[in-house]
């Protein structure tokens, strides 16, 4: 099933797809509904799979394209689609800016989700000092790419920060590919003008996060243990004094290994 629902300055599209417990995914970068389509395939059996178009993409529509979103913005946004679904608390799986959706949801909407599994969020401020300028750095050099050659230059700047080989990377047989369409290049534009200026200057930090929320950290098994996404999980696991749990490949694990990633997804959202 795909509907609409109107929000504050735009309407949301999401699909419905199973049957069970929902099951909430917010996808990372320019992703939108369909980008999960292996994942999500390898879960209706178990859950009822909610995916959406975050504000600015594809088909969710901004009334003002040029308007700023932050991610807290994303998270009001997130909760409107949860409250067309579902009455009770969701299971909710947050990926990288995702994962940083869910947190905001968590302390922002108190009762939209009852577990979030954050995989690798992209939260800076969770990070030491350092970490965070060197993490800030690199998120500006992206930026400046962007603006001087072009978003395919600045996915490539955004592969090599996050520690994704696209070329290299292995997976599971038989994943969809996603080639860089009209539509992949409008929502990469939009993420590279608005995405990464809201997630630099999100206030979230981990004093923000309630006490007594069910959050589940993730790290990819073969994300580079330096990058800043995954020392965020790592602080926000130690925050928590819960384990970091490894999931199959790396940032964009949900994509390269969507079988073995739905598996780790069933074991925690069901423990």
């Amino acid at each position: 099933m795909q509907t609409l629902v109107h929000v504050d300055g735009a309407r949301i599209h999401y699909e419905v797809a199973g049957r069970g417990p929902v099951l909430f995914i917010a996808q990372s970068g320019e992703g939108d509904a369909g980008r999960t389509v292996d994942l999500v395939a390898r879960l209706v059996d178990r859950f009822t799979v909610v995916t959406y178009d975050r504000r600015g993409l594809s088909r969710s529509r901004p009334g003002d394209p040029a308007a700023r979103v932050s991610v807290r913005q994303h998270a009001d946004d997130a909760a409107a689609v949860l409250r067309q679904v579902t009455d009770g608390p969701a299971i909710m799986l947050g990926l990288s800016l995702g994962a940083a959706i869910g947190l905001h949801l968590l302390a922002a909407h108190p009762g939209a989700v009852g577990t979030l599994i954050a995989h690798e969020p992209i939260a800076l401020r969770f990070l030491a000092p350092a970490d965070d300028a060197e993490a800030r750095a690199q998120l500006e050099s992206v930026r400046a790419v962007h603006r001087r050659d072009g978003w395919r230059a600045a996915a490539v700047r955004v592969a090599a920060v996050l520690g994704i080989d696209p070329r290299g990377q292995e997976t599971e047989p038989g994943v969809t590919p996603f080639p860089f369409t009209e539509q992949r290049a409008a929502n990469f534009e939009f993420f590279l003008a608005n995405d990464l200026a809201a997630v630099l200057t999100d206030p979230l930090t981990l004093a923000d996060i309630p006490a007594g929320a069910r959050i589940l950290p993730a790290v990819g098994r073969t994300s580079p243990p330096d990058g800043f996404d995954f020392r965020a999980a790592q602080a926000l696991a130690a925050h928590l004094g819960v384990p970091a749990h490894p999931f199959p490949g790396g940032h964009n694990g949900n994509l390269t290994h969507p079988g073995a990633f739905a598996d780790a997804v069933r074991q925690l959202a069901t423990a």
